[in-house]
């Protein structure tokens, strides 16, 4: 059986949210950068003996767009229609991304991470801070120590760096983010389980003296 998975791709204009999705989902490289409003992508991939469908959206990075990527944060999607519009709300999974040449790029994440944290009301939400561009490293203005730094800061979550260009760490990251999602999961049902288990035991004892 197919299990579906929603992952959202998030960063400022011109990280490589676009070149990291599209080489995931098509394996090619994107070189020129076209800026986004919302992209919406489906893959189907094999992991751990399961069959999983990705749906990745890949949002806006650039000012002009936040208002609208604040207003999908609260309105659920009314149709199929409207699939690119899926907000956070929905989304299961989240990849941050920053690039290590841009140092501006790495601090605007703590907004988006803050924002996502409150629209989902939950401090436990799998989530994967990205480095990318790593081929650049004679541009590097972002040391891996930084994005290392920042990922304890969070929580201690994932953190790694990645090349659309040079196919590094592409799959691995999507990968990651399944394998969270699918620990959360495991972790609700246990949630559940033991809140069942409690209300049976609270049904009451007759004690007889």
């Amino acid at each position: 059986m197919t299990k579906d998975y929603k992952i959202v791709v998030l960063g400022s204009g011109g990280v490589g949210k676009s070149a990291l999705t599209v080489q995931f989902v098509q394996n090619i490289f994107v070189e020129k950068y076209d800026p986004t409003i919302e992209d919406s992508y489906r893959k189907q991939i094999e992991l751990d003996g399961q069959t999983c469908m990705l749906e990745i959206l890949d949002t806006a990075g650039t000012e002009q767009f936040t208002a609208m990527r604040d207003l999908y944060m609260k309105v659920k999607p009314k149709s199929r229609t409207l699939i690119v519009k899926i907000n956070f709300q929905n989304g299961q999974g989240f990849a941050l991304v920053y690039s290590i040449t841009s140092q501006s790029t790495l601090q605007d994440l703590n907004e988006i991470r803050e924002q996502i944290l409150r629209v989902k009301d939950a401090e436990d939400v799998p989530l994967i801070l990205i480095g990318n561009k790593c081929d650049l490293e004679g541009e590097r203005a972002v040391g891996r120590e930084q994005g290392q730094a920042l990922a304890r800061s969070w929580g201690n979550v994932q953190f790694m760096e990645t090349s659309a260009k040079s196919k590094i760490n592409v799959r691995e990251m999507f990968d990651d983010l399944v394998r969270q999602i699918n620990r959360q999961g495991g972790k609700k049902q246990n949630q559940k389980g033991s809140k069942k288990q409690k209300a049976d035991g609270d049904g009451g004892c007759c004690v007889i003296v």
